[in-house]
């Protein structure tokens, strides 16, 4: 593979490799003959992102005709700690670099990064790969009952209004309203110290808004953040695909020559989890065949206090309702007939 793009992509691929870095310790470079695909996933593989570089993005792209067909034969993966140093300084980079070129030498176990400065001086990075599978998610959007559609400064200010501390937080929504808040784990936080954040943002600021079922989901934010960055730089419109607590939500922004996305687990906590979503849980049965650490995460890590019931053939999460989240229910509804 080899790929050159002008100095003007520079700055966009290395915020890329910045928003990826945020997810994961390793990323893998694939090209494709639809473009050069750039993805990453964390250890506990709850996280993954995709940037897809369409061959408009760059001045000459030619893939391996053979490895793109056989997608088995390629596993390229890197660390991050040997291709962050090649696009620390963006600004100092968009100045300096007239051209980067990329390319990947399969034999030679190498990924050759140059770059040709102004005056004539070319600087190469000759980066070992480590053999790993090529990574890959499947996520149907199209099957989510809920679709928010915004400008990335919208959801871009929102998401930075929490603190940095911030390690989740929850999006609510109803055909009213979409609420934002930041989420603490009752058992372990000393609230008496807590900081309390919440949004709330009108069906109409939205581009495109459909409510196929009332939401209350939470997520990671330090992911978000780089993702919601790189939107934001660019002004590119973010969608977000979405259904009930359990299934993955997905962040993502298109144009003619860039594709990017960012899948996020969510689990299910039940003394914050409406009735409404108890009914709405729906089957994810291609992510998880295709990518089911995703739910096994969150099976494993954040349901040990909950009784689910699994079928291999078509995976679904059924909580089940306790007398604690009865009574907190019963007593929301109260609260808002007193109100009335």
């Amino acid at each position: 593979m080899n790929c050159v793009f002008e100095a003007n992509c520079v700055k966009a691929f290395g915020e890329a490799i910045h928003a990826l870095s945020r997810i994961g310790d390793d990323m893998w470079l694939d090209p494709m003959v639809k473009g050069l695909a750039v993805r990453s996933v964390n250890s506990s593989h709850s996280a993954y992102a995709c940037f897809l570089f369409s061959p408009l993005f760059f001045k000459q792209y030619s893939p391996d005709a053979a490895q793109a067909r056989d997608r088995e034969t390629l596993k390229c993966k890197l660390d991050f700690k040997s291709v962050l140093p090649l696009f620390r300084c963006l600004a100092s980079t968009e100045r300096n670099v007239e051209r980067c070129q990329i390319s990947i030498n399969i034999p030679g176990d190498q990924v050759t990064f140059q770059f040709y400065c102004r005056h004539g001086i070319i600087k190469t990075h000759d980066l070992g790969f480590h053999e790993s599978e090529a990574l890959q998610a499947v996520f149907l959007s199209h099957l989510c009952p809920n679709v928010l559609k915004a400008p990335a400064r919208l959801l871009g200010d929102t998401v930075m209004q929490f603190p940095v501390s911030q390690e989740e937080i929850t999006l609510s929504m109803t055909p009213l309203r979409v609420d934002l808040r930041n989420h603490y784990e009752e058992e372990s936080d000393d609230h008496t110290k807590t900081v309390y954040t919440e949004m709330t943002l009108h069906p109409s600021e939205f581009d495109y808004f459909q409510n196929g079922v009332d939401s209350n989901i939470t997520f990671s934010l330090k992911e978000l953040k780089g993702f919601m960055s790189f939107a934001d730089s660019h002004s590119l419109p973010v969608s977000v695909h979405f259904g009930a607590a359990g299934s993955p939500v997905c962040f993502s922004v298109d144009n003619v020559v860039l594709e990017a996305s960012l899948v996020l687990a969510t689990p299910i906590y039940p003394e914050r989890r409406d009735l409404s979503q108890t009914a709405a849980v729906q089957p994810i049965t291609s992510l998880s065949r295709h990518y089911p650490d995703v739910i096994c995460w969150v099976l494993r890590n954040r349901l040990c206090r909950q009784l689910v019931s699994v079928d291999t053939d078509n995976i679904a999460v059924v909580p089940l309702i306790t007398g604690v989240e009865m009574l907190w229910v019963l007593q929301r509804v109260h609260v808002r007939l007193f109100l009335l």
